[in-house]
């Protein structure tokens, strides 16, 4: 009996690890294939939920079913107008056939490797067969200029293709190049450009230069400017000058003329009280000498005598 149970329980223990064996779980961001031996068997899985295999002899290859990521090395490229830049570069890619990308690229790595090949290629390529101007500039634009000494310097050469262009290039003929690998790339961007360390190092000494030359400009225009304010200072100090000494001239002169004024009024006033003066002395020694019962004897040129003579 004790037998029997042991029997049954290893039976029943084998059957769970065979069952265990021969089932396999996808969730929403895999899919996979089925091996057996190391060759593919059936088609891919691609839904989410329970599958089957069988047991100990096939096994499962998993693949992402979500969007990946290519990030490409930066590489120094020369461009159609020999013109050497670094390029960085960056894709977006997606298994979309497992069971061909599987019997092609086998893995996920060898896949980012291939991308390396054909992306790198087509970028070299791409940018060897197009001047600096398009890979920089995606329209034909016309420069918003705020200050008028930049007006020369913001005339922009036309471009015939652009930097949406040549990606979308790029794109397309990856794609032709991965039709066969069970993946396709969604998406290509140029991450940066720049120049090479030799060459940048003269455009900023020529971006130097014209900005001295605009500098330059500036201190020219500045010091005639001042040359004209000090001019027009001297000429405004001189007329406010002559027109302070003009009007200084004739207030002293209406001062003068006041002034005489004043004085011949004043030896007028001055005549009349000396006469009056006089009169009201002459007067007095009159009424002071003279009484009822007085009488004086006065010739003809005396002072009083005139004074009673006129009041006749």
């Amino acid at each position: 009996m004790k037998t029997k149970f042991i029997i049954i329980l290893v039976s029943v223990l084998v059957l769970l690890i065979l069952s265990l064996s021969s089932m396999f779980i996808l969730d929403e961001t895999q899919q996979a294939i089925v091996t057996q031996f190391g060759k593919p068997v059936g088609g891919p899985r691609t839904e989410p939920g329970l599958n089957y295999k069988v047991p100990f002899i096939q096994k499962v290859q998993y693949f992402d079913k979500r969007y990946l990521k290519w990030d490409g090395d930066p590489n120094q490229v020369p461009t159609q107008d020999k013109k050497f830049i670094h390029v960085d570069t960056y894709a977006r890619w997606q298994i979309t056939d497992p069971l061909q990308f599987f019997i092609r690229l086998r893995d996920e790595r060898s896949g980012q490797s291939r991308l390396d090949d054909i992306l790198d290629g087509e970028t070299r390529n791409a940018i060897a067969s197009h001047e600096l101007l398009d890979l920089v500039r995606s329209t034909n634009r016309t420069p918003e200029v705020y200050e008028d000494y930049l007006q020369e310097l913001e005339i922009l050469e036309d471009i015939t293709v652009g930097r949406e262009e040549i990606e979308a290039m790029i794109l397309k003929r990856a794609n032709e190049r991965t039709s066969d690998l069970g993946i396709v790339i969604l998406d290509f961007r140029f991450k940066r450009m720049n120049y090479v360390a030799e060459v940048r190092e003269r455009v900023y000494d020529r971006m130097i230069s014209e900005r001295n030359r605009i500098a330059d400009q500036f201190r020219s225009e500045g010091e005639g400017e001042a040359r004209k304010i000090e001019g027009d200072k001297e000429r405004d100090l001189a007329q406010i000058q002559s027109e302070a000494i003009r009007e200084a001239e004739m207030i002293r002169g209406r001062a003068d003329a006041r002034a005489t004024e004043i004085y011949a009024a004043a030896y007028n006033r001055t005549a009349m009280s000396r006469d009056l003066y006089s009169f009201l002395r002459a007067m007095e020694s009159l009424e002071k000498s003279l009484d009822e019962n007085t009488s004086i004897i006065l010739t003809t040129d005396n002072e009083l005598f005139k004074y009673l003579k006129d009041t006749r």
